[in-house]
């Protein structure tokens, strides 16, 4: 069995670390090289950047930004936001970054999906995406949550899948902020659907929470934030309790 993976988040926005609830809401929560710094060496396997407010000026702000993190960060590290065609990718990887993960554009064009697994490799196109239980089941979101798509996730993912994305990134919005555990049921379903690793996001509030999104969720990986940022949890803490119940843990 692959060895799990535990994943911070960061959200830039202004070049600072952010956080909020349901996506709304958000606090500061530090330096982003200083807390990539710090999660580096407590024991984190990759870590996540998010430019979450990726205007054109961002998109340049953040090149630099990236630079900055992979000079003083020795574990594999994603981006996104902003990322739209081919370019963008040259740009982030140039800069340092290991994967780029793309959500919104995806969704609107996914071709992109083939595209980068052409031109980079699969291993570089982590697809992200935010979706909600509606009436009309889990659906995913456009903008940041903002924007309603009529695309469901399960089909959505297999798609991606389908076109040569590297892994699956799920947010689950209704869980997101409210550390209350993972979206272990949608969880379990991607993972029995698809053949590319699962990354559980949303919903980390305590070590059993990520206990649960890899044996009941059979996630490959889970993504945390604001339990790892205001220091809810330590890293070290959780692997060796995640050992203790018998989950195989990098």
């Amino acid at each position: 069995m692959l060895a799990k993976r535990i994943i911070p988040c960061l959200d830039i926005k202004d070049g600072q670390t952010v956080k909020g609830v349901n996506f709304v809401g958000l606090r500061s929560a530090g330096d982003p090289i200083e807390l990539g710094k710090a999660y580096s060496e407590q024991g984190a396997d990759e870590l996540v950047y998010l430019d979450i407010t990726a205007s054109h000026e961002g998109r340049k702000t953040f090149t630099e930004l990236v630079g900055r993190i992979a000079k003083e960060i020795n574990i594999p590290f994603t981006v996104g936001g902003g990322i739209n065609e081919l370019s963008d990718v040259d740009r982030l990887l140039n800069a340092g970054a290991d994967k780029v993960s793309i959500n919104s554009a995806a969704i609107r064009n996914p071709g992109l999906i083939d595209e980068i697994a052409q031109h980079f490799g699969s291993q570089v196109c982590v697809v992200a995406i935010d979706a909600k239980q509606t009436a009309q089941g889990w659906r995913c979101f456009l903008n940041g949550g903002r924007l309603e798509t009529e695309r469901d996730l399960f089909q959505w993912a297999k798609e991606a899948n389908e076109r040569g994305a590297g892994e699956i990134l799920f947010t689950s919005m209704d869980h997101d902020g409210v550390k209350e555990g993972f979206a272990n049921e949608a969880l379990a379903t991607l993972a029995s659907t698809l053949s590319i690793p699962v990354i559980a996001s949303g919903g980390a509030g305590a070590k059993e929470h990520f206990r649960d999104a890899f044996t009941v969720g059979h996630a490959d990986a889970a993504l945390a934030a604001s339990v790892f940022h205001f220091g809810e949890i330590s890293i070290k803490e959780l692997k060796a309790y995640l050992r203790k119940e018998n989950i195989t843990i990098r």
